[in-house]
């Protein structure tokens, strides 16, 4: 498994890439920034000014049911906000 998993595409993130030049994609928990950077490069063709990662928990969710309380959690996932170099744009787009 790689390092990206896959492009944030939301509208906030979208005015961000239009306005600031930062793209957003959830990767590997494991991967540091240096690794993210080198994706990103390497996948997109453009050159990576600035990386900023966040790390996100688990969301716990209890439900009753008629056979008791089930017990749930959701997956733990990273983030990550790329800084492209003015003059560089990504187009998730063009491979549709």
């Amino acid at each position: 498994m790689g390092v990206l998993i896959r492009p944030i595409i939301t509208e906030k993130m979208t005015a961000e890439s239009e306005l600031y030049n930062r793209y957003g994609f959830l990767v590997d928990p494991k991967a540091n920034k240096i690794q993210i950077k080198d994706a990103v490069e390497a996948t997109y063709g453009v050159s990576v000014k600035k990386v900023r990662t966040m790390n996100y928990g688990p969301t716990r969710k209890s439900r009753y049911t008629k056979t008791g309380i089930q017990h749930g959690k959701t997956n733990a996932t990273k983030k990550a906000i790329v800084d492209v170099v003015e003059g560089d744009m990504i187009d998730f787009y063009s491979n549709l």
